[in-house]
């Protein structure tokens, strides 16, 4: 019998879908998220892949990555991810492109793993049980009222850590630190996200009163293309504020020069935007040599399972934005356990997802 399952070929599709309230951090504004979804097709089973991208991101999949990797062995996914690298040379692999190449290679994974009628997280090399999880949204845009209660319905759900946006208004933000503080008790860990918006002396002044409201981590501090920064910051910031950066890499030498300039407390990295599950696993192996954690950055139900075969993992982002579209996008999400983890279902081959395509029809693009 023979060992290979060729690819029979890729669907792809897009839906923007808007946010339920206006939304802002502390360098943009929107009002919707746009989704791309991957279909990959062989021996009568689906992978299904996704990332949160625009339109061009779908061109790519379908004018250049669907013929490089149709009729490539779906029992050899690191193999059709080398093809696509190879093959993207003359576009430049960064942005649009990484995360075209990450939406094929979830949906690759997935369809490895239904083939092999085996759980993702099994088929990935699964070293933990489950994914733990902190709630993340509050939004520079929303009052008083809608971050407490955002805070406390992540807080009932389990999560032992919450994450709040700020650096939008700097002249606020002390203040909803506090109406934080309040909203989920001493007992829950405080996590900030300034998305680069803050000069490397704000930064460190900011990392100072973070500390004395006990933040534990802060994010994007300064630009994450600013390492020199991110390094300043982590090297004479207060002891007990981590910096962590790395959702915007889309390539492994991005991930690299961060570690290497010291960068981070505990990096970051996105399923769907830094190549897919076969480059996070190489991500997290770079933050395996140093003994360092890796953080998942939002898209939960990619994201869940590859979680499970991260070493050095510390959590991954609930992001109440991708929360709200997967429930609407896929049958057979994960919800987080009491605990506050994500735990996959090992009875369900591959990630367990299957799209829910006439309930996304009123917002398909292309």
């Amino acid at each position: 019998m023979s060992t290979v399952v060729p690819l029979e070929g890729l669907e792809v599709a897009t839906y923007t879908l808007p946010t339920d309230a206006p939304e802002s951090d502390g360098t943009l504004s929107w009002d919707s998220t746009t989704l791309v979804v991957v279909r990959a097709y062989a021996a009568g089973c689906t992978g299904l892949g996704y990332t949160y991208a625009g339109p061009p991101a779908a061109t790519t999949v379908d004018a250049v990555l669907a013929g490089i990797v149709r009729g490539r062995d779906v029992l050899a996914v690191p193999a059709a991810w080398a093809a696509m690298h190879r093959a993207v040379r003359n576009l430049g692999r960064l942005g649009v492109v990484a995360e075209a190449i990450s939406a094929v290679d979830i949906a690759l994974w997935d369809l490895h793993a239904r083939v092999r009628d085996i759980p993702l997280a099994v088929a990935l090399g699964a070293v933990h049980d489950a994914t733990p999880v902190y709630g993340s949204g509050g939004f520079t845009s929303y009052d008083d009222d809608q971050l407490r209660t955002q805070l406390r319905r992540w807080v009932a759900e389990g999560m032992t850590s919450v994450k709040i946006k700020i650096g939008r208004h700097p002249e606020d933000d002390e203040h909803r630190l506090d109406v934080a503080r309040a909203a989920v008790g001493d007992d829950v860990e405080l996590l900030v996200d300034a998305n680069g918006a803050y000069t490397r002396k704000q930064a460190l002044g900011w990392a100072g009163r973070l500390a004395e409201r006990g933040v534990t981590w802060l994010e994007e501090p300064v630009s994450s293309d600013d390492l020199e920064g991110l390094a300043l910051v982590r090297d004479h910031g207060p002891g007990g504020v981590d910096v962590a950066a790395g959702e915007y890499g889309y390539d492994l030498p991005y991930f690299h020069r961060m570690l290497a300039a010291g960068a981070v407390d505990c990096l970051q990295a996105d399923v769907t935007r830094c190549g897919g599950y076969t480059a996070l696993t190489r991500v997290a192996a770079l933050c395996d040599a140093r003994s360092l954690d890796l953080s998942l950055h939002c898209a939960p139900q990619a994201s869940a399972h590859v979680g499970c075969a991260v070493w050095h993992l510390r959590h991954l982002e609930y992001f109440h934005d991708h929360v709200r579209i997967e429930a609407r996008a896929f049958d057979g999400v994960l919800t987080p356990e009491p605990d506050g983890v994500l735990r996959p279902d090992r009875s369900r081959p591959g990630h367990g997802l299957t799209l829910r395509e006439t309930d996304l029809e009123p917002y398909r693009v292309a």
